[in-house]
């Protein structure tokens, strides 16, 4: 789809010495009024001090602008990383002539290590007057730490016949099991919608998407999306049958881009979706679709392009949901592999090895129990993942 510029929003990106490899590590998003606000965030208990202190802001359902650095996710550094992030807010707003309040903040990167606050500040005039209609694609660069691409999308719709553009950016390629986001996503639109409405589509675009994605079965300690809503294009969110339309909107763009992150997982070759289905309820099918979805033993076997179909029936014994071991299918794509709990054989077993070669494929476990379906996308654990996080820090 052609590309369109969200109106009354700016965007950008600008180096500012955090990263030790160099480049963009420093990123801003700014509406020209204040605009709906909802987020959500890490529910690990090890939270970094933006995650905290943007919490606290987006109670209010208003925000004006978000500035976001990578380099250090500030987080684990008491009393003085929570002074950082209120410093980082407060240089933006300065520039930006808003009120504090109104500017939320996120960090990624190593966890640890105290914010160099003071090149924040220097770099916070050229932040602001990097910040144009068109500047996505350096807030996408600016947010990276191991992605090996920006991650952004541009997308258009029609309310009542008037339109309005959503954009969006993420982040993600290792510490990914998100827990109510993902590492880092930023979504605004042109569109008028109330804050606890906004808030109330938010939560349900993520948990159909960033939260049924793994990488690697860690949650992070600064996972945060952000979505900003500013009414610039007088398409209004009015009725049911709107809230219909930006739903799927909104969910068809965060999917796609949690499917980018799994596929540009650190060290990934696979982007594989584990679909559960003949479940009890969903939530059993999700709860072994997990487990699948998380197993090293599994990663690992899709990396080697091995059809070890005995791995996925561990995984899913061990998920804690009771069935029944002897009615099970399996598939790799149309493969099928197992048939009522049995191997259907060397033949299968080499068409479903050459299913494995793709890089993108799907699982599909049938527990014959019921209507309940759930599907995770996860990646395989390849040797670079294991090389790049040995030595993240150094």
């Amino acid at each position: 789809m052609t590309e369109h510029v969200c109106l009354g929003f700016r965007s950008g990106g600008v180096p500012a010495g955090l990263k030790k490899r160099g480049g963009l590590d420093l990123g801003l998003i700014v509406s020209d009024v204040p605009a709906s606000a909802a987020a959500v965030f890490t529910r690990n208990l090890v939270q970094a001090a933006p995650v905290q202190l943007s919490r606290e802001r987006v109670r209010g359902g208003r925000a004006q602008a978000v500035v976001v650095n990578s380099g250090c996710a500030n987080c684990c550094t008491g009393d003085q990383g929570r002074r950082d992030a209120e410093t980082m807010a407060h240089c933006v707003a300065r520039e930006l002539g808003l009120e504090e309040d109104l500017v939320l903040v996120a960090s990624t990167g190593v966890i640890g290590q105290p914010l160099a606050v003071e090149r924040i500040a220097a770099a916070a005039p050229r932040l602001v007057a990097a910040a144009r209609p068109e500047g996505q694609h350096d807030l996408a660069a600016a947010i990276m730490t191991t992605d090996t691409q920006p991650k952004l999308l541009t997308r258009q719709g029609r309310l009542q016949g008037r339109p309005f553009v959503i954009q969006a950016v993420a982040k993600g390629a290792g510490m990914i099991r998100p827990d109510m986001a993902t590492m880092l996503c930023f979504a605004w639109t042109d569109a008028a919608v109330e804050a606890p409405l906004l808030d109330s589509l938010l939560r349900a675009a993520v948990e159909q998407s960033f939260n049924r994605i793994s990488i690697d079965g860690d949650t992070s300690t600064n996972d945060t999306v952000v979505l900003l809503a500013n009414g610039a294009s007088g398409a209004v969110v009015a009725d049911a049958e709107d809230r219909l339309l930006f739903q799927a909107l909104l969910d068809e763009m965060f999917l796609e881009l949690a499917k980018w992150i799994v596929r540009d997982g650190e060290g990934a070759t696979k982007l594989v979706e584990i679909r559960v289905q003949g479940a009890l309820s969903g939530a059993a099918a999700r709860q072994v679709a997990d487990t699948i979805a998380h197993s090293p033993l599994v990663k690992t076997a899709l990396f080697g392009e091995d059809a070890n179909w005995g791995r996925i029936l561990g995984a899913a014994g061990r998920a804690g949901v009771p069935f029944d071991p002897e009615v099970l299918d399996l598939y790799f794509d149309d493969v099928q592999m197992v048939a009522g709990g049995r191997g259907c054989g060397a033949d299968a077993e080499a068409r479903a090895t050459a299913v494995l070669k793709k890089p993108e494929l799907a699982i599909v476990l049938d527990l014959h129990q019921g209507e309940g379906r759930a599907g995770v996308f996860t990646c395989d654990f390849s040797v670079d993942y294991v090389r790049i996080n040995a030595d993240y820090r150094s």
